[in-house]
């Protein structure tokens, strides 16, 4: 029997459970909305190492061997990791997970990782290529800042429409066993240009992906918004959000009444200076973990639409006067009873 579902969405037959998941977040997001959600929250954003690239994989491995806990399972459990983050070679997931010494798929996906390595873990299971497997992806803002924009010595002014590159790591471990929450179904998205070359508006470059996804997610499982208790973005902010719903109105679908953005709800951006919000692999996967899935478990919502964000760009490309492309994961989640 095929699990395809219209042109690129693929629904599980037998739907893989999220058996634990972690979040560990830094100090400015410990301040934020959501800070009393997280599993850990960093006293120090260096995490006791000497660099921003170390303080990223302390985050990858401890967010790890956390969810491993609360699984209930030990790393000889887990068949393969598939993992990822911004920085140049994935060298955060790398060297941050290296000591586990479990088969590594390391993904880019830029923010949309979480929702990549969710999909593969997902359909990795299914198929029955193992029977746990564990997905895992970081940002930190001060690495991010050093790779993809200034120095943070620095000192630049932020636009209004720059989000903020969340500090944190999560990781979800996905495995046979029932559970209260299963991943039912994925849309897996396609690279989107709509020509924006603003590396400082993140939201208006990855909101025509988003938008990309998420109808033809709704086309593939013939679905109406209302179908989902939330269709969760997880990078856009204020500005995308607002592009995203303009969007999708134009091709039939409103999805004001249930969408929610993570970038938007992990700050206080009046009071915590994140002008658009938030960003980065970390954005929706903590959001995810600490947030939504407590509320799956507990049946308060009943199905979820989870579309992380990406911008796929580098210094390189930017550098060169190139666009910045966007491309959005669609991953459904469900109350199993």
């Amino acid at each position: 029997m095929s699990q395809t579902m219209g042109s690129q969405s693929i629904q599980f037959e037998q739907a893989p459970y999220i058996q634990g998941s972690a979040s560990i977040v830094g100090t400015k997001e410990g301040e934020g909305p959501l800070g009393k959600l997280f599993d850990v929250v960093g006293a120090d954003d260096k995490f006791g190492e000497e660099t921003w690239e170390d303080a990223e994989s302390t985050l990858q491995k401890e967010a790890a061997t956390l969810a491993l806990g609360k699984a209930d399972l030990q790393k000889e459990d887990i068949r393969y990791i598939f993992g990822g983050d911004l920085l140049g070679q994935n060298i955060a997931t790398t060297f941050g997970l290296m000591e586990l010494n479990i088969p590594l798929f390391g993904l880019y996906g830029a923010c949309s990782t979480a929702g990549e390595s969710l999909s593969l873990g997902a359909m990795a299971v299914a198929a029955g290529y193992g029977d746990n497997v564990l997905a895992v992806t970081s940002s930190h803002f001060a690495s991010a800042e050093k790779q993809f924009r200034f120095p943070l010595e620095y000192a630049n002014q932020r636009p209004l429409s720059a989000t903020w590159t969340v500090t944190g790591s999560g990781a979800f471990v996905l495995g046979t066993k029932r559970t209260h929450v299963r991943i039912t179904g994925i849309t897996t998205g396609k690279v989107v240009d709509y020509g924006v070359k603003d590396s400082m508006n993140m939201g208006a470059a990855m909101a025509p992906a988003a938008c990309d996804t998420i109808y033809q997610n709704l086309v593939d499982f013939k679905r109406q918004p209302e179908d989902y208790d939330k269709i969760v973005t997880g990078d856009l902010g204020t500005v995308g959000q607002e592009i995203l719903i303009d969007l999708l109105k134009k091709k039939g679908y409103d999805i004001s009444m249930v969408h929610m953005d993570c970038g938007i709800e992990i700050f206080d951006s009046a009071s915590q200076n994140t002008n658009a919000g938030g960003s980065g692999c970390g954005c929706s996967a903590v959001t995810l973990s600490a947030y939504l899935l407590p509320k799956l478990e507990k049946g308060t919502y009943k199905r979820i639409l989870f579309v992380p964000t990406g911008a796929l760009l580098s210094t390189v490309s930017f550098n060169e006067g190139q666009s910045v492309p966007g491309i959005a994961h669609g991953v459904v989640i469900e109350y199993a009873g």
